[in-house]
């Protein structure tokens, strides 16, 4: 029977349906071989880490949709630039199934509203050098079609709005009020949410200098509060503008970051967040020189790091504590059984709703609960070290040594937060109880009796010493003396019936940003010590931009601890009242210690094992950073390693993973010993005297 040509033209059109093809592995590699990108550079372009794509030239995977179709799109201009020789390129009869070497595939979709940068991976490997991207290309297939034009725009004084992957917007509004509804109704950015019983993410605008004067904003805020206090007063033209559009701002008024917004009819929000870049929305200390950048490049790098961590929502610290509950929604819907309907119900594993009341040994002075109880018991101190060993201890030799070496712990405090049971109900309060390592709580213990090596800071305090009577301690601290062999027998106790790993997505995401993001910058885990030492000396030059992702995701870390313990602020606060930060249900600082404990048992821990593998013991311990004695200017003078080569387990090993080490600096040994007889610590200086925790805004 004759084939119709109905038959014939369905049939291609079901070829035309199915996925891109793509070239053999082999033949992907030597296309990006013959273009002169490396690994890591490509893995940027496609928005996925170096060992992805990897397994794409390998065969170990092949990638979905939508970067299935930007690789193969990627692929076919380079065949078309690079063919392959004639004599290779022909395919054997018996391998029909081989692609051409030129091959065609679906085009993304070309949308009228953008202006966007050239698919290459020159474009988007490197920083960007100029304000506008340098051609007119189609945009990429979004992810969440609600959202094409990502999740934040960079607003500059001309009207155009920078958004990520070189996407340009041109945006008319001259006011704040018409700039929130262009953002809402015409602008196409926006993120979805991170938990399927959480928010989608509102959109960002940052607003560079010239655009916060456009649109009737001072260049600079003045005043005498400190940066994060500073806001516009309630009769600034631009606060009755957005008054008298009937939008409203959060109690924390017009400032650095501020949130406008309308409540929401139903399910659709109405709010859109704004950062004033020349207000300092940006610090310098969290994102390094990004302030000054292009507002391409801003855009680039606020992008990055929305993708793999969230859209910022304010200082690294409060995007931290927004990523936990973005993560653990407090609720989910759920239905109830008398009468069918969907309620809003809570979500297990969450905080929930409502704010908690610490424990008074966990609260900090000014709490309420202790100043209204009167407690006199005293309180938790689970804090970072910052201990430098008593100069009488050093010995000749370790004098003698040329070098202090100071090795920093990659994202400690993250580490420690990995399968970390916490408290997920109130406290109960217990006498005389029996302790269980497994229940998170406050323990009042006795400690002093156990006796350590003084050439080692104590595991029970911060300052290092041994202690003197009974304290409290967090759960961890009081296993680890138990782990040493030592009886405990606690007097009291608070502990929490429900508990559960709830930072636990909180950790796996900053983990996966932070190793990509290393990953990107050419520091990944199939490198050898000295290719480690060598690629994170020189990683800042590589991009500058992802460099300031890696701060800002880092800053993350340690920030977001430290607002589970927010103090007040403001100089009218009176011990015993309430400050904002309580009427959170994240203001948890029984959580902040425990993570902090686990760190510093876990620090303790590899110093003890070092001790045992090397004889070698520290100088000082600040907070995730160690200084050494050392023969020579690298940790490779003196850290463990087998007859094989491999690091010793249980000590410090260098790496880019999270809990692993990197070199932080080298001093003379002659400066790390006059610094001690000072009563200072050699280490504070090597990191340059950063703050361990950020509880501010």
């Amino acid at each position: 029977m004759a084939t119709t040509e109905e038959e014939l033209f369905a049939s291609v059109d079901a070829l035309l349906e199915e996925e891109p093809q793509l070239p053999p592995p082999a033949e992907r590699a030597r296309l990006r071989e013959a273009a002169g990108i490396t690994q890591a550079r490509l893995a940027v372009a496609l928005k996925t880490s170096t060992q992805t794509v990897k397994n794409y030239e390998n065969g170990r995977s092949e990638p979905k949709s939508p970067r299935l179709e930007a690789y193969q799109r990627l692929l076919n201009g380079w065949a078309a630039k690079y063919p392959a020789h004639a004599a290779s390129a022909a395919a054997p009869a018996a391998q029909p199934e081989a692609v051409p070497q030129t091959f065609t595939g679906p085009a993304a979709p070309e949308t009228s509203a953008v202006v966007e940068a050239p698919a290459a991976p020159e474009r988007s490997a490197g920083p960007a050098t100029s304000r506008r991207p340098a051609s007119q290309k189609a945009a990429k297939p979004a992810v969440d079609p609600r959202f094409p034009h990502g999740p934040l725009a960079v607003l500059d004084g001309d009207g155009c709005a920078y958004g990520t992957d070189g996407i340009v917007l041109d945006c008319p509004a001259t006011t704040i009020p018409e700039l929130v509804e262009w953002t809402l109704k015409e602008s196409g950015i926006g993120a979805p949410k991170l938990n399927r019983y959480g928010k989608d993410s509102d959109p960002l605008v940052v607003l560079t200098a010239a655009a916060a004067v456009k649109l009737g904003l001072p260049e600079h805020l003045e005043g005498h509060e400190q940066r994060r206090s500073l806001r516009l007063p309630a009769d600034h033209p631009v606060v009755k503008q957005v008054a008298k559009a009937k939008w409203q701002l959060t109690q924390r008024g017009f400032g650095p970051w501020a949130r406008i917004y309308r409540k929401a009819q139903g399910r659709e929000r109405q709010c859109v967040q704004l950062a004033i870049l020349s207000w300092d929305a940006l610090d310098a200390r969290s994102w390094p020189g990004v302030a000054d950048m292009e507002p391409a490049d801003i855009a680039r790098v606020l992008g990055v790091y929305a993708q793999r961590v969230i859209t910022p929502r304010g200082s690294t610290a409060v995007s931290g504590l927004e990523l936990m509950t973005a993560l653990r929604p407090p609720t989910r819907a759920v239905r109830e059984e008398a009468t069918g309907n969907w309620v809003s119900g809570h979500n297990p594993g969450s905080l929930g709703t409502e704010p908690m009341n610490p424990a008074p040994p966990e609260a900090t002075p000014e709490h309420p609960v202790v100043v209204n109880s009167g407690w006199k018991g005293g309180f938790l101190n689970e804090e970072a070290y910052q201990w430098v060993r008593p100069v009488n201890l050093l010995t000749d030799e370790e004098c003698t040594l040329p070098y202090a070496v100071g090795l920093d712990l990659n994202t400690a405090f993250l580490a420690a937060a990995a399968r970390l049971a916490v408290g997920l109900s109130a406290p109960d309060h217990f006498h005389n109880p029996k302790f269980n390592p497994k229940i998170p709580g406050s323990w009042l213990v006795d400690l002093s009796h156990i006796e350590l090596d003084p050439r080692l800071p104590s595991p029970f305090t911060p300052d290092g010493t041994r202690p003197t009577g009974p304290a409290w301690y967090q759960t961890h601290t009081v296993a680890y003396a138990q782990e040493l062999g030592y009886n405990v027998a606690p007097i009291e106790a608070y502990l929490r019936r429900e508990t559960g790993a709830y930072l636990d997505p909180w950790h796996d995401r900053l983990k996966n940003a932070y190793v990509d993001t290393l990953a990107d910058l050419g520091v990944t885990k199939d490198l050898t010590d000295t290719e480690f030492l060598a690629a994170m000396e020189r990683y800042k030059q590589t991009d500058p931009a992802l460099a300031a992702v890696l701060a800002a995701i880092k800053a993350t870390v340690k920030g977001g601890v430290g607002k589970l313990r927010e103090r007040p602020q403001g100089k009218n606060y009176k011990d015993g009242d309430r400050w904002p930060a309580l009427e959170r249900p994240t203001w948890r600082p029984d959580i902040r210690a425990a993570v902090i404990s686990k760190a510093r048992v876990n620090m303790h821990r590899k110093l003890t094992n070092m001790a045992k593998m090397t004889g070698l013991f520290p100088l000082a311990v600040l907070s995730d950073c160690v200084v050494y004695p050392s023969p020579g200017d690298s940790p490779l003078a003196f850290l463990p390693y087998a007859a094989s080569g491999k690091p010793q387990p249980g000590g410090f090993r260098l790496g880019p993973t999270p809990g692993l080490a990197k070199l932080e600096g080298v001093q003379s040994m002659l400066w790390a010993v006059d610094l001690m007889e000072q009563g200072l610590n050699p280490a504070r200086h090597i990191k340059g005297g950063d703050a361990v925790f950020d509880e501010g805004e």
